[in-house]
């Protein structure tokens, strides 16, 4: 198997599952208690929370322990606009977040908040001045991605975060796909909460974190025993946590390094996808993306499909987010960069990890030569004398006498 959907989820690296299996067996105490094992628990949460405020340039008293990015998201944004909701009811996000993200704020519009949804340009980034021409006397919240889960397209959150600080407003950034892939600076951004999940950097699932800069109030979701600095109740997952922390420090440990293996992969695998395949088109940004992500779109084939056929040869990719990717419904990341439905069911998102090679690009950019060229050959869509995509009549859609 070549496995290269690591923006779903990442397999977990042995070191991380050796650091996690003292606290599923021996080592069970409940971090809350004031025996041994409690203290021991106890210990171990807090050397995870060290490693995690590391990884980002925060304080350790900074990072709450969560279940993963989506409970982040919700706590930070639901947090916010619950506290705050005296100052103002406006927040401001972009088209393609993550659906953690949407969904909460479509939730908040029920309950009388307004957002206003940033769009995005043909590669995937904001404007800035978009941004400032939508501040309002009311805006209590910015939330913009770090990097979008499925195009790998990083936002200048650096100049995001300067906005806010100067407009008084506060900064949530869903930093879910990019911490721990490049360099994320919650201090030299001014990033007042933000977003991360254990899974996605080789740790395990079910684990997150949120950062909370100092003196940043939110409402409590959870009410309880008091656990996370009052801020997050509940028994904090031991193995989970410590398993989080050592995955957080190895990617601190590893990151030049792993930079420049995931660049070289990923570079190789665009330009070779782009000269063997016809009418393959690369979405999203070519330079300021992740770089472990390679998003194409290929004219005249359907991505289900693709995936099914590359399944079928030992190939894991994905048509888009896998939180959303049973759904037949076109991208809406693709479609906000000004896509057709047509051209956004043709693609492919392959994201590469730390386990992959050069000798394993080849074999993929193999197979999806054989899989697309199988699948164009028995589509209306392409001619296949010619090699080329037909231009496709939309009247015939919509038209009742076709």
């Amino acid at each position: 198997m070549i496995y290269m959907d690591n923006s779903a989820t990442s397999p977990v690296k042995e070191e991380v599952f050796n650091a996690m299996v003292p606290y599923l067996k021996e080592e069970f105490g409940n971090p809350s208690t004031f025996y041994k094992l409690g203290r021991n628990a106890k210990k171990a949460v807090e050397e995870a929370r060290e490693h995690v405020a590391k990884l980002i340039n925060a304080d350790t008293r900074e990072i709450i322990f969560t279940s993963g990015g989506t409970e982040s998201d919700n706590m930070a944004i639901k947090g916010v606009a619950l506290k705050y909701e005296d100052k103002g009811k406006h927040i401001i996000t972009t088209e393609i977040e993550h659906p953690a993200v949407l969904r909460t704020c479509e939730f908040l519009e029920t309950r009388g908040y307004e957002v206003t949804y940033l769009p995005v340009n043909e590669n995937g980034i904001i404007s800035i001045d978009d941004l400032k021409d939508a501040i309002r006397e009311d805006t209590i919240l910015i939330s913009v991605m770090h990097a979008n889960n499925e195009i790998g397209t990083i936002q200048p959150i650096v100049e995001v975060g300067k906005v806010a600080k100067e407009n008084g407003i506060l900064f949530h950034c869903d930093a879910v796909q990019s911490v721990g892939k490049i360099p994320v600076d919650v201090k030299e951004a001014n990033i007042d909460l933000l977003s991360i999940s254990s899974h996605k950097i080789y740790g395990p699932k079910g684990v997150g974190a949120i950062f909370i800069r100092k003196g940043v109030k939110l409402e409590l979701l959870i009410h309880g025993g008091g656990q996370e600095n009052r801020l997050r109740s509940g028994t904090e997952n031991v193995p989970g946590i410590v398993g989080f922390g050592k995955a957080a420090e190895l990617a601190y440990e590893q990151l030049d390094e792993n930079i420049a293996k995931l660049t070289e992969l990923r570079d190789s695998l665009i330009e070779k996808i782009s000269e063997r395949i016809p009418e393959a088109y690369l979405n999203g940004d070519r330079e300021n993306r992740l770089p472990n992500n390679v998003n194409f779109r290929f004219a005249a084939i359907e991505g289900e499909g693709l995936i099914l056929r590359l399944d079928a040869k030992g190939i894991n990719g994905a048509t888009g987010s896998a939180c959303s990717s049973k759904s037949l419904k076109a991208s809406y990341v693709l479609s906000a960069l000004g896509l057709e439905d047509a051209e956004i069911h043709g693609s492919l998102r392959l994201s590469l990890g730390t386990e992959n090679s050069l000798e394993d690009v080849d074999v993929v950019v193999d197979a999806l030569d054989e899989v697309v060229a199988g699948l164009r050959r028995m589509s209306p869509l392409w001619d296949n004398e010619n090699n080329e995509s037909l231009e496709l009549d939309e009247s015939k859609f919509t038209d009742p006498d076709h």
